[in-house]
């Protein structure tokens, strides 16, 4: 196998094995009332504690738009809250609220368990080389500038 089509054949089952354990993920937190962007948000703050909208936007992977969509939602149901800056008018905070605190304190310890059997799958020295080899692979990515590639002649 080149090591073109090695590449392309890693990204795809990297994609299968993140989807698959991903749609797993989802039901679980659906059962729980909560998609897994509203958890993900949940989840900075209980680890984190207040942090301004960037911040959140950052730990998570979304857009500013998408941020703001999933902490009023998390405020509809009273588990956040806004909390403005004092030091800065512009800034806004994002925090849990006690009975947010509460639902995290009760769920996250049931959700690593969720992930520990949902990645049961490798033991405990695969899933350390898979982290090693996995952060290697997104640091070098993130250091690697996008370069054009040559396009293949029609008919080659």
């Amino acid at each position: 196998m080149s090591e073109q089509e090695l590449a392309l054949k890693l990204w795809v089952v990297l994609n299968r094995a993140r989807n698959a354990v991903a749609d797993r993920e989802r039901g679980h937190l659906e059962e729980r009332g909560v998609t897994a962007g509203e958890f993900a948000v949940m989840e900075a703050l209980y680890h984190k504690g207040p942090l301004l909208l960037g911040e959140v936007q950052r730990k998570i992977l979304v857009s500013s738009g998408g941020v703001t969509y999933l902490v009023d939602k998390l405020e509809k149901r009273g588990l956040a809250e806004r909390q403005r800056c004092p030091s800065d008018r512009r800034a806004t905070y994002a925090a849990l609220t006690e009975e947010g605190q509460r639902w995290m304190e009760e769920v996250f310890p049931e959700h690593a368990r969720f992930l520990a059997e949902a990645l049961s799958g490798l033991d405990e020295g695969e899933k350390a080389r898979a982290v090693e080899l996995l952060r290697k692979l997104g640091l070098h990515a993130e250091q690697e500038p996008y370069k054009e590639v040559e396009p293949v002649p029609a008919g080659s």
